[in-house]
C-alpha cells in the first residue's frame, strides 16, 4: 500500500449496482490507502436513487442530463481526459462493466497514469478486461447494506433473568472391582560410572607467556566512511518521465516520438531539440549512437 500515490474513481454509475459502488471503494481504499478523486457519472434519476450511498462515501455525482446513446460513457470519458491532464493522477480506477472504455483506457495510459478496472461479476468481456494494467470482478450481493446505516447492536441479557437449571448428571454404572495388583520385583541399585581423571594441560613454557604479555594490543578497524547522500531527482526531469513512461519501464525510445511528446506537453520549445533537453542530465539519460542520436534510454540514479 503506498499512500503517496493519487488515485482517483470513475464509477459509471449507470452500469452497476450499488452494492458494487460499495465494495469497490472499500477495495481502492485497502490497496492504495487513499482515493483523492471520486466522482460517479449517470442520470438525474440514477443520482436521487443513489443520494443517501454518495453522500456516505464521499462521491462527487456528475448529472448527465443529455438523452443521446452512450451520452453517460461520453461525459466519462471527457472528464478523465481533463483529470489526467490537469490533476496527474497516478492511477485511475474505472468503475463499469462497459466495454466501450479501450480506446479510454489506452489514451490514459500514454499520460503516464496506470488504469485499473473493476467491474461486476459476470458482465465483463474478456477482451475488455486485458486492456486494463489490471481488472478486478465483484459479486454482486442481494440486499446489500449501505455504509451508512451501522449493525445493530445484540441487547445484553437482563440481570434479574433467571440462569438454566444444569443439565442432570448421568447416571454411572457400578464398576467390578479393580484385579489385586502382581507383585513385581524391585530392581537392582545401578552402580554409578567412576569418573575419569581429567587430563591436565600443558604447562605454557615461560618464554611463550612473556611474549604473550609483551605483545601490543592490535588497532581497531577502520570505520569506513558514509557513502555520499544520492542528489534528490529535480521537478522537471519529473515531469519529464511521468510524459515517456517507457523509459522508466527501461525500454529505449525513438528519439522523434519523445521530441513529439516533450512538446505536445509544453516540456520543450518548438525550435528545441530534445537532445539539448537530455543532455542536461547525462547522469540520467544516455543517447545513442554518439553520433547523430536517435535513441534516449533511462539510466536511473546515478551511482554513489
Amino acid at each position: 500500500m503506498n499512500s503517496q500515490l493519487r488515485v482517483m474513481v470513475l464509477i459509471d454509475a449507470d452500469n452497476v449496482s450499488a452494492d458494487v459502488m460499495e465494495q469497490a471503494i472499500a477495495k481502492v481504499l485497502a490497496d492504495r490507502g487513499a482515493i483523492h478523486v471520486r466522482r460517479a457519472y449517470c442520470t438525474p434519476e440514477a443520482a436521487l436513487s443513489n443520494q443517501k450511498l454518495f453522500k456516505a462515501l464521499s462521491i462527487r455525482p456528475i448529472v448527465n442530463i443529455s438523452t443521446g446513446k452512450n451520452s453517460t460513457d461520453i461525459l466519462l470519458a471527457t472528464d478523465a481526459m481533463d483529470l489526467a491532464i490537469s490533476e496527474r493522477p497516478d492511477v485511475i480506477v474505472i468503475v463499469s462493466s462497459d466495454s466501450d472504455f479501450a480506446p479510454l483506457v489506452i489514451r490514459l495510459r500514454e499520460k503516464g497514469c496506470r488504469v485499473e478496472g473493476i467491474g461486476q461479476l459476470g458482465k465483463t468481456g474478456e477482451e475488455s478486461k486485458v486492456v486494463y494494467d489490471g481488472f478486478v470482478e465483484i459479486e454482486h450481493r442481494k440486499g446489500g447494506r449501505s455504509p451508512a446505516a451501522p449493525p445493530a447492536r445484540k441487547r445484553a441479557p437482563a440481570r434479574n433473568a433467571k440462569a438454566p437449571a444444569p443439565p442432570p448428571a448421568p447416571r454411572v454404572r457400578a464398576e467390578a472391582p479393580a484385579p489385586e495388583p502382581v507383585p513385581v520385583a524391585p530392581p537392582e541399585p545401578e552402580v554409578a560410572p567412576v569418573p575419569e581423571p581429567a587430563a591436565k594441560k600443558p604447562a605454557r613454557s615461560r618464554r611463550t607467556k612473556a611474549a604473550a604479555e609483551a605483545a601490543p594490543a592490535p588497532a581497531p578497524a577502520p570505520v569506513p566512511a558514509p557513502p555520499p547522500a544520492r542528489p534528490a531527482m529535480p521537478d522537471d526531469l519529473r515531469s519529464i518521465l511521468a510524459v515517456l513512461p517507457e523509459l522508466v519501464r527501461g525500454q529505449k525510445m525513438d528519439l522523434g516520438i519523445a521530441t513529439e511528446r516533450l512538446r505536445e506537453e509544453e516540456l520543450l520549445g518548438a525550435r528545441v531539440p530534445a537532445t539539448r533537453l537530455f543532455r542536461k542530465y547525462p547522469d540520467w539519460f544516455l543517447l545513442s549512437p554518439e553520433q547523430q542520436p536517435n535513441k534516449v534510454e533511462y539510466r536511473g540514479l546515478p551511482k554513489a
